[in-house]
């Protein structure tokens, strides 16, 4: 199907997901968009991040990234695209001045704030495990007990999806569907808009299988274009934000994992100095050097500090840039890759001389490589334990495991396919830490110390 053109004043939107016909009393002068923001700080899946992995170990004498510190960053580097591109094509487009668009900086800051709340313990690896257990392991039997739309589901299990399942589904005791987003924050974290029976050429997806509708029923009232023919698995085309809210992330991510490595002397000074200089010109250099000298920073951390920074700035202009040269493609849904793809010749070398050596000598790294394959075991060993309880309930070690569940979750459900998701969204919600402390107990390493 082909694309329809969107349009701004359609896709930037405050109607709230749960609310479209109820006025709620408002008591001070904060916007739609800026709810959002506070709900998600102040909430539990939010704070759980502070023990979730991002690449390496959880800190011990050296502080590194966790999830939470990571997504602040990418809030506030999504804030500043955000920003910048309102202003730019306000000056394109005058008669968007006096619209919603104009807030669409804290739109993009909010939804990288969720973009990595759906991700479960230990990371890509705790992903994997999930999937493998129904590919490659004891669930794989499972296949002839559940519908083939839900077997898609858990059989690629995705973060992103989850996140978005975590903001808009009803569990057990809310008298509403998740968060009650507005429509616009909702959109913007959904990266792969497709149903998992349809997923991206990556294998990733953007919606269970039980929340399709509230995503076409987003995409509805925004305008944004379905790209499937009728009868076809959905798919969309993005909305225009989520290109924001993965710069953001992109940018983060390969910076602060450099300037991580560099902390736990898994790259030299020099290496990570040269790294982090090649996205400038020459003279550009020099500055940068000769403000180090001039500010007096001796500690090789401090210097790599600034230098990021400079970095983190030229690649948020660069990316602006790119948004607003394809603003057109973009919003008619045709716009290909990242806006990482679309920067400079020099920036996107560098970026991508980066990526290259993070691979190699950071995420094959001893320490990864330990918390990856740690990792696995400890969520191969609770689907396996979970899973096999939710299946024979009746059962009396399966009653002993389930009392474990909390109650948000509808393990007690008749129906067998709401049980396995209530397990899998019950072990996907842990922490690093809660996972390896159930794993222990349920395995007998450890027991509690009255």
């Amino acid at each position: 199907m082909q694309p329809i053109m969107m349009n701004w004043q359609q896709l930037i939107s405050n109607k709230r997901l749960g609310q479209e016909y109820k006025h709620s009393e408002r008591h001070d002068d904060r916007t739609e968009f800026k709810r959002d923001y506070d709900r998600l700080i102040f909430s539990a899946p939010f704070r759980r991040l502070q023990n979730k992995t991002q690449v390496f170990p959880l800190p011990g004498s050296v502080f590194v990234h966790n999830r939470l510190t990571h997504s602040l960053e990418v809030a506030s580097v999504g804030m500043s695209l955000g920003d910048d591109v309102a202003t730019k094509l306000i000056q394109k487009h005058p008669e968007l001045k006096e619209t919603l668009f104009a807030e669409i900086g804290q739109i993009v800051a909010t939804a990288c704030l969720a973009h990595d709340m759906g991700n479960p313990p230990f990371g890509h690896s705790g992903e994997k495990a999930i999937q493998t257990y129904f590919t490659e392991g004891p669930g794989r039997d499972l296949q002839r007990e559940v519908n083939h739309q839900f077997w898609d589901d858990i059989t690629h299990f995705e973060g992103n999806a989850n996140a978005f399942r975590l903001l808009t589904h009803q569990f057990k005791g809310r008298r509403v569907g998740g968060f009650v987003m507005t429509y616009s924050t909702l959109a913007s974290i959904v990266k792969y808009p497709y149903s998992s029976s349809a997923p991206s050429k990556k294998g990733k997806f953007g919606f269970f299988n039980e929340e399709k509708d509230l995503y076409r029923r987003i995409a509805d009232e925004l305008g944004i274009s379905c790209t499937s023919e009728p009868g076809e698995p959905l798919r969309y085309a993005r909305h225009p934000l989520v290109y924001l809210v993965e710069a953001a992330d992109d940018i983060c991510y390969e910076v602060m994992d450099i300037e991580d490595a560099h902390k736990l002397k898994i790259l030299s000074y020099e290496e990570t100095s040269q790294l982090m200089l090649s996205f400038c010109e020459k003279e550009t250099q020099d500055k940068i050097l000769q403000r180090i000298l001039d500010e007096e920073l001796t500690d090789d951390n401090e210097k790599i500090v600034y230098m990021r920074a400079c970095v983190i700035g030229k690649l948020e202009n660069e990316c602006v840039k790119a948004f607003v040269n394809h603003e057109e493609e973009i919003l008619n849904g045709t716009f290909e890759g990242s806006l990482v793809d679309h920067i400079s010749d020099l920036q996107r070398e560098a970026y991508n001389n980066c990526a290259s050596l993070s691979v190699k000598r950071i995420y094959k790294s001893r320490p990864v490589l330990d918390v990856e394959l740690s990792g696995y075991k400890i969520m191969e060993t609770l689907m396996g334990h979970f899973i096999e309880a939710a299946r024979h309930p009746e059962r009396f070690y399966s009653k002993q495991l389930i009392s474990r569940v909390s109650s948000q979750y509808d393990i007690d459900s008749p129906n067998l396919e709401t049980r396995l998701m209530a397990v899998i969204d019950y072990i996907s919600g842990m922490t690093d830490v809660y996972a390896l402390d159930v794993y222990q107990k349920i395995c007998g390493i450890s027991l509690p110390i009255v």
